[in-house]
């Protein structure tokens, strides 16, 4: 009996095992190839000091399996999510990119002027395993009965394993590659370049997690991603205090000897800039009517002319 209250009273004592776990683990944020979280991270590590962040690198076709098996509360991934238990918010698109060698005469174009899949029709295209773009491949290289887009061009005989092994074949001359910009990025090597590939299948990315673990801390980073203030009655970031009210003297100034206008006809000023501000530069790139070959036929008699000079 004695050997059994103690026993007890030792089990009494020890801290309870979920509690513990939960704060061992943390905030798990999963993150396929190409993305960066770093800068949801900083804010996560500013707003809920208390609540360690982990950041994942997880290959995209594991990524959802990850998530249901609870290896991961929330995931920043490529779409279409296909699993139904899954919820998830657009965040941002990227455009496609074809990585080329640099002796290629693709190369010899402005970086920021766009290719046509037309372009594309005489080259090799390498189509990787662990594609993310989507596009559809059937026998010969003939799209599959379905809605995503053909792969153009002639296929490669074989579908490397994955998009590092398509890389190091673009390097080797067997063909070119459909990625989308941040991936072209992260295999980045000195003997290849990229050029945009305007009318290409686009790349969105999402923030997921599973439907019916939609805890605080996830609503929180849900916050943090659509760049909900710490103000914000959602989440778990506490309270901003109240800026103190300034008191105004007679004429008009403030205790710190500034116009009480001065702060209006600065904001004023401030919406007009936002309004005159530039516009954003298209995400795909120039675009030409002109075909590959006649705008590098330009650009190389507008080099002779030059020379000739």
């Amino acid at each position: 009996m004695e050997e059994t209250a103690r026993s007890a009273e030792h089990e009494a004592e020890q801290p309870a095992e979920d509690v513990s776990d939960a704060q061992a683990l943390g905030f798990r944020v999963a993150y396929v190839p190409g993305v960066t979280p770093s800068k949801w991270v900083r804010t996560w590590i500013d707003r809920v000091p208390d609540v360690r962040l982990e950041a994942l690198a997880v290959p995209s076709a594991q990524v959802e399996a990850l998530l249901l098996d609870g290896g991961a509360d929330v995931a920043i991934l490529r779409r279409p999510v296909r699993s139904e238990d899954l919820s998830h918010i657009a965040m941002y698109t990227e455009v496609p990119v074809v990585v080329v060698p640099r002796d290629h005469v693709f190369a010899a174009l402005e970086s920021d002027e766009a290719l046509t899949v037309a372009d594309l029709a005489d080259e090799v295209l390498l189509h990787p395993l662990d594609d993310v773009l989507g596009w559809a491949e059937g026998p010969d290289g003939a799209a599959a009965d379905d809605d995503r887009p053909a792969l153009p061009g002639k296929p490669a005989r074989e579908r490397p394993a994955t998009t590092a092994d398509a890389i190091e074949l673009v390097a080797a001359g067997i063909g070119l590659l459909v990625v989308p910009q941040s991936l072209a990025r992260l295999h980045h090597r000195k003997d290849l370049t990229y050029r945009p590939l305007g009318d290409g299948p686009e790349a969105p990315v999402a923030l997921g997690w599973v439907t019916e673990d939609k805890t605080d801390l996830v609503e929180e980073f849900i916050g943090i991603v659509r760049g909900r203030t710490a103000n914000s009655s959602r989440g778990v970031a506490g309270p901003t205090p109240p800026t103190p009210e300034v008191s105004k003297k007679k004429d008009g100034r403030s205790s710190s000897g500034s116009k009480s206008g001065a702060g209006a006809k600065g904001a004023r000023a401030t919406s007009a800039a936002a309004r005159s501000g530039a516009k954003q530069a298209p995400s795909g790139g120039k675009k030409s009517g002109k075909s590959v070959a006649k705008r590098l036929g330009k650009s190389q008699s507008m080099k002779g002319r030059k020379k000739g000079r």
